[in-house]
């Protein structure tokens, strides 16, 4: 590879930042706000009993407007199945206006003089609400059992329909619609080696306990034996400088992943990342401390939302008041700054740069220690004695 002189390496990169809150029409696995773009074909018909034997998943995962239409179908369709037995039961007994009645006829049921009226009965009855002007006489045991069921079918559907509306909106997925992360991912230089900057923010005072965060990147590859592997996954570890797990998530964090020889964007530089085809999956797992419920937040990123020599504008800022202030408006906002062409010609750089040093280092040290010439060689000469005599 051609080694580029530092003042080329770390010219300012070409580009063009993308607006806050661009949307690329790109197809994508994962949306932006974190829900997944796939669709299951050709399933069984038979596979969908699984779905009726998961009542409580499928009921609680179903639209709102079904649920409401749930909710007021099983109430009315309890209320006048009750009361076509109210009616028969009255309509059996000679209860109803209209009907001749004998000397001495007990009735079953007061006041029922129709189906509307059958109806009010049952509703009354399964509700509690009894006005008086309807009521049982107590004289027929079919009644009386009639009545405890319905009551007793009415206290279920009452706890099962309060569950799914309580845990629909529970879900802690509505959680996570406070944890938001920057529209666009930046490449620059820090501490020393090339990263990929990824900001996430906590909307909520309350802390998500345990926070995890980690990223799958998803391309296509194909492997040496000709299979081709769509949507093939790939760890990516991100790292923050409060440490990797167990985080304090009060304030905006910055996610960076090191690009070295283990990450899979080693191979990229500054000109072929708008080419690439992959897609950037982003997950924060935690545990809501206000409800104690797990939580997962999700979005993804496309080549064309990573932005090469760019890095992110401050948000934090301290107030006269002793405050610590976070100014979203520049939360996705990002500032153009030197960095490297490549991962490649980075390391070069610096390598060369090590390699000088090291020169200059030696040549400092053997200017204060000496340098030995070997043409010179220490002899020793014996000389024979002369005797001198006076």
């Amino acid at each position: 590879m051609v080694s580029l002189s530092s003042s080329r390496m770390f010219q300012l990169l070409p580009g063009r930042m993308q607006p806050t809150g661009h949307r690329s029409r790109k197809t994508r696995l994962v949306t932006k706000d974190g829900h997944c773009n796939i669709e299951f074909g050709n399933i069984e018909y038979s596979n969908h009993f699984a779905y009726v034997v998961d009542f409580w998943t499928t009921f609680v995962e179903i639209r709102w407007r079904f649920v409401l239409l749930l909710f007021v179908a099983t109430f009315t369709g309890s209320w006048f199945i009750f009361s076509l037995l109210w009616y028969w039961i009255a309509k059996s007994n000679g209860d109803l206006s209209g009907q001749n009645r004998t000397d001495g006829h007990v009735r079953c049921i007061d006041n029922i003089n129709g189906l509307t009226a059958a109806f009010l009965y049952s509703l009354e009855t399964q509700t509690t609400i009894g006005y008086g002007g309807r009521a049982l006489t107590g004289h027929c045991a079919g009644t009386v059992a009639l009545i405890v069921i319905q009551s007793l079918v009415g206290v279920f559907i009452n706890c099962f329909m309060c569950g799914v509306i309580l845990a629909k909106i529970s879900l802690p997925k509505k959680r996570a619609k406070t944890v938001t992360f920057s529209n666009t991912a930046v490449i620059c230089l820090k501490k020393g080696s090339l990263c990929l900057l990824i900001r996430v923010a906590n909307l909520r005072k309350t802390l998500l306990i345990g926070s995890q965060i980690y990223g799958k990147l998803l391309r296509t590859t194909i492997t040496p034996d000709g299979e081709t592997i769509i949507l093939d996954q790939v760890d990516v570890d991100f790292m923050v400088d409060a440490g990797k797990d167990n985080l304090f998530f009060i304030c905006p964090l910055t996610l960076y992943h090191v690009i070295n020889r283990s990450s899979p964007f080693y191979e990229l530089s500054a000109d072929t990342l708008p080419q690439q085809d992959f897609e950037l999956v982003v997950f924060l797992d935690g545990t809501a401390e206000s409800t104690s419920s797990s939580c997962q937040v999700r979005t993804s990123f496309i080549p064309q939302e990573i932005q090469w020599g760019y890095s992110f504008l401050p948000i934090i800022s301290r107030t006269k008041m002793g405050k610590y202030r976070v100014d979203f408006s520049n939360f996705s906002r990002s500032v153009r700054v030197s960095a490297p062409h490549c991962v490649h010609c980075f390391e070069t750089d610096a390598d060369q740069r090590n390699h000088n040093n090291y020169s200059k280092e030696n040549h400092s040290n053997q200017q204060k220690m000496g340098i030995e010439n070997l043409a010179f060689q220490e002899v020793d000469i014996h000389d024979p004695l002369d005797d001198t005599k006076m």
